[in-house]
């Protein structure tokens, strides 16, 4: 418990190393909101027709007396709307991160500077880079979807399954934003989970202090920068901490 409850603190001092470099996260915020806005059009699209959509998924509660018939249908459009935003907060790590790489790459270097050491330069390839954004948005697909299914068991599901995609959310958050220090020094995605497995606890707790923020109106932009930085910092702390460099 206590590695995990750890891990939002990395998140505070990304904000506490930006509120000493305001041009840094100026630049950090650009591409968020970009990514913001196009997700926020999308969302609230579905928000205006999610009545109906359950309404069409839910025929079997057409003969249901009220109140049963229009709680059951309340919280899975809840359900539907929590998984549509958990799944718009793991695109929106992997586009802003593409958009905004030249200025994430700005906020990752001025970071390890500051932590002392060379910067490491290793780059990933285009191929690669494409597959872990596929994989991303599948698992965040695959997230969205568990937390649908769980709305359909009355009561409890729609909460349990909040919980749940928060949990694998915010998981899945944390190794996107850790992927660049750790690529950046050679290790592949099987490397990369060789590396975090002894500090699950530490890493859960930063992703789900992320991810929350994410569920707060324009979070995910103010976040950004700042979770760059905290993962940044995470990486060399805790994850890179006695590995050995992969040969070059």
């Amino acid at each position: 418990m206590t590695t995990v409850t750890s891990g939002p603190g990395y998140l505070g001092r990304g904000f506490a190393f930006l509120r000493r470099r305001p041009g840094l996260y100026l630049l950090g915020v650009l591409p968020a909101l970009l990514v913001f806005v196009v997700l926020a059009i999308a969302w609230v699209a579905l928000a205006l027709h999610v009545g109906g959509l359950v309404s069409w998924a839910t025929p079997f509660a057409d003969d249901w007396a009220d109140p049963a018939r229009g709680l059951l249908r309340v919280l899975l459009a809840v359900a539907v709307l929590v998984a549509a935003l958990l799944l718009a907060s793991s695109m929106f790590v992997g586009l802003t991160l593409t958009v905004g790489d030249p200025f994430y790459e700005r906020i990752w270097r001025a970071t390890e500077e500051s932590l002392g050491g060379l910067v490491p330069d290793h780059e990933p390839g285009v191929v690669q880079a494409a597959r872990d954004g596929l994989v991303l948005s599948g698992v965040g697909l695959a997230c969205s979807g568990a937390v649908v299914v769980a709305g359909f068991v009355p009561v409890v599901g729609p909460i349990g399954g909040v919980l749940l995609g928060i949990t694998l959310s915010g998981r899945l958050l944390s190794r996107e934003l850790l992927s660049r220090p750790l690529v950046a020094r050679g290790l592949d995605a099987a490397a990369q989970r060789a590396a975090i497995a002894p500090h699950r606890g530490t890493v859960l707790g930063f992703g789900v202090a992320t991810q929350l923020w994410f569920l707060v109106p324009l979070g995910a932009v103010v976040v950004m920068p700042a979770a760059v930085v905290g993962a940044t910092l995470l990486a060399r702390e805790r994850v890179l901490v006695g590995l050995e460099p992969p040969p070059r």
